[in-house]
């Protein structure tokens, strides 16, 4: 009767142990889907406002162009003329909108800079030398906007300008990252962005900014304190996986391309703990992050082929804010 006792205890025992190890795996597995899907809407989420900033920068980029006095100005060759328009815009966006970094410059046919915003010490320079995709608008002079590296790793609009059919030179808008980042950082979602460092040998403006896992953190904005954190996650893992839970939070890696598609370095894109638990509970209902609809993505790149006045593309770039701006 004892061996059958002794038998059972150990039966039982097996049994138990076998169930121990089974809750715990299909636990860790339950968690491990749980942060695969949440990082599946964050990343969707993130992938939205990113285009919808694009969309926002080409829209204005198109009416900005359309501008006579510009073209005047670069076809009768007044520099002077030229900076005194940019500058003029840029600073009642400052003063009217949520922009507050935004350039314009004007290139010339050959992609040499005709006039700047933000002053006239670089006119005459040749782009050419360090923006490598200023060569495909040679033969196609199709608008594009994109991430785009160049002294500094920036959204870029590039649209030709136009007398009649013939191009006489190029517009760019250019909005520095930070912007974007705080857009985020306003909802709780905490953004790095880093550029490839084989792109500083362009990039002469970024070479004392500082490094994560090889990589140049292009805002400056960025959380210091999760800086440190992430310093010390599992880089492999995360990006094996894509995504990396550690302490509560939770790291997601996207790539980050150019106007050409090309990978050009990564996003970082991090929940802090308090975010977490918060998009948690909305991300089946609601996007946390722009809360766009459809129609809304609609309506802006519908906007790209209107024609505006200088007073529509100040209101319509006020409007854009009202309807992209983070909750």
């Amino acid at each position: 009767m004892k061996h059958i006792s002794k038998l059972y205890l150990t039966i039982i025992f097996s049994i138990l142990f076998l169930l121990s190890i089974s809750i715990i795996f299909f636990a860790k597995n339950s968690q491990r889907d749980k942060h695969q899907e949440l990082s599946s809407y964050l990343i969707r989420d993130f992938q939205k406002a990113l285009d919808f900033e694009n969309a926002d920068l080409l829209s204005f980029s198109l009416a900005l162009s359309e501008d006579g006095a510009l073209k005047n100005a670069l076809t009768s060759n007044n520099e002077q003329k030229a900076f005194e328009i940019l500058s003029s815009i840029t600073k009642r966006f400052r003063k009217y909108t949520h922009i507050k970094t935004l350039r314009l410059q004007v290139l010339d046919r050959d992609f040499f800079i005709f006039a700047q915003s933000w002053g006239q010490g670089s006119v005459g320079m040749p782009m050419w030398w360090f923006r490598d995709d200023l060569e495909k608008l040679k033969h196609n002079k199709e608008p594009k906007v994109g991430m785009e590296t160049g002294r500094m790793l920036t959204f870029k609009a590039t649209i030709p300008l136009r007398s009649g059919k013939e191009c006489i030179g190029y517009l760019e808008v250019i909005k520095f990252v930070d912007e974007f980042a705080q857009k985020l950082h306003q909802s709780g979602i905490e953004l790095f962005a880093l550029m490839e460092t084989k792109y500083l040998k362009q990039a002469s403006l970024m070479r004392d900014f500082p490094f994560l896992n090889r990589y140049i953190i292009v805002n400056q904005n960025f959380n210091k304190k999760l800086k440190k954190h992430a310093s010390f996650i599992d880089w492999k893992e995360l990006n094996s996986l894509g995504y990396f839970y550690k302490e509560g939070m939770l790291f997601v890696l996207e790539p980050m391309y150019n106007g050409e598609r090309e990978e050009i370095g990564k996003y970082l894109i991090v929940l802090p703990k308090e975010t977490v638990n918060r998009y948690e509970k909305s991300y089946q209902d609601i996007s946390l992050v722009t809360r766009l609809s459809d129609s809304d993505l609609y309506r802006v790149v519908k906007s790209w082929k209107e024609e505006s006045s200088m007073h529509k593309i100040e209101q319509n770039s006020i409007d854009s804010w009202k309807i992209g701006e983070i909750q």
